[in-house]
């Protein structure tokens, strides 16, 4: 039977998040409820299951998907779409409920964590807009694999910051708190990978703390990046001395990470990343179970609608 063409999908993460973004779920459906929004919703059980959802939901034929949750639960869900059989995938609306660890991606939209009322009634008034998808594939040791990202993939230090803040954003709750307590764990910690990248055909060979490729603004490491340009920015920093490093952090917070000196910024279409020795690789915060390079960092020009802010 097909399904209503009003219909949203709505795909809710009830383990993500401390007890008060779970009961917050019980707000947002009263409250879809109270605007008569058709839709159906389901709970993931864990790991993976919003991208398994999220792939049922676009073969069945929803045209609208929204996502109550954070940049993970969003990652997984842009990689259900993307690797499902629906014809048209850019067809498929994807709405946004920030409601998980970080929200990274809806808050460059303008799409706050504190207004759930806002974004309902945004998805309802369904102003569209074709964005940008990136992907990032490489050699497993079996085969060869295709994972997609809207916001950014962060390799070394970046990706560390992002898993230890969204740890301790579970452990304190809030935001701020909980970035001042990464950012003080990682204070002292300037590890180096011996890496290779290959940009725009030059060659780039050092020590480096974090890479970071994004199509949006990577965690504020790649604050120029937008998702609908067609185009990769990428920030390399190399290590700081101690009070370079406090610097970064304080323009990392105000967006200006671009300016120190020791990070070096480009623009381009695909990156090769043919070797980050022992280096964490996260995509929108969600931590890569492999990491085998060399990766195949691109670009896909509009390949995904998404519902934005009026």
């Amino acid at each position: 039977m097909a399904v209503e063409a009003d219909k949203w999908g709505v795909i809710y993460n009830p383990k993500a998040g401390n007890r008060k973004v779970k009961k917050r779920w019980g707000k947002i459906r009263e409250y879809m409820e109270s605007r008569k929004v058709n839709f159906d919703y389901v709970h993931s059980e864990g790991y993976g299951s919003v991208e398994r959802l999220a792939r049922i939901l676009a073969n069945n034929g929803y045209r609208t998907i929204v996502i109550v949750g954070g940049d993970g639960a969003l990652n997984d869900a842009i990689n259900g779409i993307m690797t499902s059989s629906a014809e048209r995938r850019e067809d498929i609306a994807l709405g946004i409920i920030p409601n998980g660890i970080g929200n990274d991606f809806a808050r460059f939209w303008g799409i706050e964590f504190d207004d759930y009322k806002e974004a309902v009634d945004w998805i309802i008034n369904r102003r569209l807009r074709l964005v940008d998808v990136g992907y990032c594939s490489f050699y497993n040791g079996q085969e060869h694999e295709r994972r997609y990202f809207l916001n950014a993939v962060n390799i070394g230090l970046g990706a560390r910051m992002v898993n230890i803040f969204n740890g301790t954003r579970r452990f304190w709750g809030t935001e701020n708190i909980s970035y001042l307590a990464s950012m003080f764990l990682l204070l002292f910690e300037r590890k180096l990978y011996r890496s290779h990248l290959k940009i725009n055909g030059e060659h780039i060979r050092g020590r480096m703390m974090t890479i970071c490729v994004g199509s949006a603004r990577g965690y504020g490491l790649t604050p120029n990046a937008v998702p609908y340009n067609g185009w990769l920015d990428v920030s390399v920093v190399y290590r700081p001395e101690l009070t370079q490093l406090v610097a970064g952090l304080w323009m990392l917070l105000k967006g200006r990470i671009l300016n120190h000196k020791m990070v070096k910024p480009y623009r381009t279409r695909k990156v090769e990343v043919l070797r980050a020795q022992n280096a964490m690789v996260s995509l929108d915060g969600r931590t890569m179970r492999s990491k085998d390079f060399p990766l195949e960092i691109g670009i896909l020009p509009e390949a995904v609608t998404l519902i934005i802010p009026k």
